[in-house]
Order: C-alpha cells, then sequence, then structure tokens
C-alpha cells in the first residue's frame, strides 16, 4: 500500500519528506520572525515606515544604485520596470526566449504593459547572440514599427539551470546597448546566488543594468517580497506605477524587517546551498545512467535540472516515484520535485535543506534511478 504525499504531507509520520519544488517555499527564519514581531512600522504609502526605508536604503547601497522600492513580488518588480523604461506606447522589449519574463510572468509585459517581446534563443548558459540583439534593434522605425526601448537580461538563469550569467558578456551586451541608447533590467531574482558563485560584489555584476530587481522570498528565505533598484528618478517612476498595480502596502515594515535580516544574514551561507545542489547531482552523475543526466560542470548555484530520456520515463513519472514510498522501500523518503518540461526535472535547494536531508534525497533518488534501470535491464 503506497503512502502518497499530499499537500507535501506524507500520511506516515515516519516518511521522511525532502521539498525541493522551488526555494520559494522556504520559510522564515526564527531571526526573521523576532525582526517581524518588532518592528517599528508607518504607512509606507505615504513613505511613513522607517523600516521598509532603511531596507530600501540598505539594497540601493548593496547594489551600487541611488534608490530601491520594496516590491510584493519578482513578478511585480519585473513588469513594473517594463512599463517604467516602456512609457512610449508601441513599445518592445528584447529578451531571451527561457526567461521568466516570457515563460513565466503570464504575458504581463503583453496584457497589462502593452509591451511586445522580440525574442532570441537563450543558449544553455543563460546568454543570448549579440549580433541578434543587433539585429533586432529597430533604428529609427517607420509608422508600422514598434520602438526598441528596453533589454532583458536574467541572473542567475532559472531554465537554465541556475546558471550565472558571464561578466564579459554583460559588459559586452552594455556597450552595444550604450551604442542604441537602450536600458538593461536584469530580473535578478537569485542575483545573490550569482554573486556568492562568482566571489565579486553584487554591485559589480549589476554595475551597467538601468534596474535590477532581486527575490527576497527565493534564497534568502524571506516570507514575501522583492526589491527593485535603479536610479532616483527610475524608482520614483516606479513606485507610482506600483500603486496603480495594487502594489502599494501600508505597515509593510513588518515583512520588510525580515528582508533586513535577510541581508545582514541569508547571502554569504548560500555557498552551503550550492554545495548541497552539487552534492545531489554527483550523485546521479556517478551513476554513469542512460536515462538520467546531469551536465556536472555547468552546476553553479541552486538550481539543479536532471535530464531524462522520455523513451524510457517522463518527468511526471519521475517525480510520482520519488514523492510515493511504498512498504517495499528500503529508503522511506519522500523527494518533492518540480517540472516544465516532460524530458526535464528541476530540483531547487534553500537554506531548510540540511545535510541529513541531502543525504536523504541522494539515497531516494538512487533507489528510484536503479529500479528504473532494473526495468529496462541496465547495470
Amino acid at each position: 500500500m503506497p503512502y502518497e504525499v499530499i499537500n507535501g504531507n506524507c500520511i506516515d509520520h515516519n516518511v521522511h519528506v525532502v521539498d525541493l519544488r522551488s526555494d520559494t517555499i522556504s520559510r522564515p527564519t526564527q531571526a526573521m520572525r523576532d525582526a517581524m514581531a518588532t518592528a517599528e512600522v508607518g504607512d509606507d504609502v505615504f513613505g511613513e515606515d522607517p523600516t521598509v526605508a532603511k531596507l530600501e536604503r540598505r539594497a540601493a547601497a548593496l547594489l551600487g544604485k541611488e534608490a530601491a522600492a520594496f516590491i510584493p513580488s519578482g513578478t511585480m518588480a519585473n513588469l513594473i520596470a517594463i512599463m517604467v523604461h516602456c512609457e512610449r506606447r508601441g513599445s518592445e522589449m528584447i529578451a531571451g526566449d527561457n526567461g521568466h519574463t516570457f515563460l513565466f510572468e503570464q504575458g504581463g509585459p503583453a496584457q497589462i504593459a502593452g509591451v511586445q517581446s522580440a525574442l532570441i534563443p537563450n543558449k544553455d548558459d543563460g546568454t543570448f547572440c549579440l549580433e541578434e540583439v543587433r539585429r533586432k534593434i529597430r533604428i529609427d522605425p517607420d509608422c508600422h514599427e514598434p520602438y526598441t526601448s528596453l533589454i532583458v537580461v536574467e541572473n542567475t538563469h532559472n531554465m537554465c539551470g541556475g546558471k550565472v550569467l558571464p561578466l564579459e558578456w554583460l559588459d559586452d551586451l552594455y556597450k552595444l546597448a550604450s551604442e542604441y541608447k537602450i536600458p538593461i533590467h536584469m530580473d535578478g531574482a537569485r542575483v545573490m546566488n550569482a554573486a556568492v558563485q562568482s566571489q565579486v560584489p553584487v554591485s559589480r555584476i549589476v554595475r551597467d543594468m538601468a534596474s535590477v530587481c532581486f527575490c527576497l522570498s527565493k534564497s534568502l528565505g524571506c516570507p514575501i517580497g522583492s526589491i527593485l533598484c535603479g536610479s532616483k528618478t527610475f524608482i520614483a517612476k516606479a513606485k507610482r506605477t506600483r500603486k496603480a498595480l495594487g502594489g502599494g502596502m501600508r505597515q509593510s515594515g513588518i515583512v520588510a524587517a525580515a528582508g533586513l535580516v535577510a541581508l545582514d544574514t541569508m547571502i554569504d551561507r548560500l555557498k552551503i546551498d550550492h554545495e548541497h545542489t552539487y552534492s545531489i547531482a554527483k550523485a546521479i552523475y556517478d551513476m554513469d545512467s542512460d536515462i538520467f543526466r546531469v551536465d556536472l560542470d555547468t552546476v553553479q548555484t541552486n538550481i539543479l535540472m536532471v535530464y531524462l530520456d522520455q523513451t524510457k520515463v517522463s518527468s511526471k513519472q519521475f517525480l510520482h516515484r520519488l514523492a510515493t514510498v511504498v512498504e517495499t522501500d528500503s529508503v522511506k523518503v519522500s523527494v518533492r520535485g518540480g517540472s516544465r518540461n516532460p524530458a526535464c526535472v528541476r530540483f531547487v535547494v534553500y537554506w531548510e535543506i540540511t545535510n541529513k536531508d541531502v543525504t536523504a534525497a541522494i539515497e531516494k533518488i538512487r533507489l528510484v534511478i536503479r529500479e528504473i534501470h532494473a526495468q529496462y535491464k541496465i547495470k
């Protein structure tokens, strides 16, 4: 009789659950909870919440920008940036075809901002061809064409497996964009992971970005929120746009307090998440499977992509078996993962995943892979 995992809970308390669906499910640390309970607050729409103001100043200084705005979500932060940069009606933005703003934000740039996307194929490292960018830029467009108003990049790149965009590529992209006076926005949801992996200040990574956002609620462990940074003029417009989108919050210092703790305590420790991710990747790699493949050399941060031979098993089947514990299992562990592709499974590590969790996840993943190998008589 199988023990099913329902909404993350096993019906058998002896089953160890390792939830690797996303770092968005991470819960706040005790230090964050304590700070939230005692936070000094005010009405942030009136600019009177001292804790929010402190978080915004700290974030702007950390990223080397003039100002910052506390935003409810990363999706809203990206949308606000697009709306501010693309104020002119009939605007177009250039972005990667595997980027979050295109794939997973419900078409917000088109649906809400009225901005068309000109897509360029993302390479495996999250970059895209700069010559293709040049070809996409509309120079002195006539009445039939939109205006090229923005370029969007993502760092780390989610669907490319948490890859860190190379600094040299960012520098070259900025030089190209500057020729045409086109701003660049960085969807830096996990840019702190990029900084830790690169061992360079995050301010260097975002130096040439006209705007950048990062999530507090992903690998930094906060319960809610993102930060959008840029010039003082940009942020003034961003806060006005935030209000129109319903993102103006009142006594939001309660959650901003967690963000301050995150900036103090959660960035440097991201290297632990990276090490845990690599351990899981190496365990799969060492099985030398013809059905399950990881590109070990490119595992950089806290996201692991496992590629499957669809003729043998789908991502849905693999994930279901990982999450299910049957009586005959030698490893009583339920591992949860995610997938947007029938040929790929994604695991994401965060601060609550311990050494014990990593060991348990590896044991269960190995058990399932061996089980599937046995079905096809693979050693």
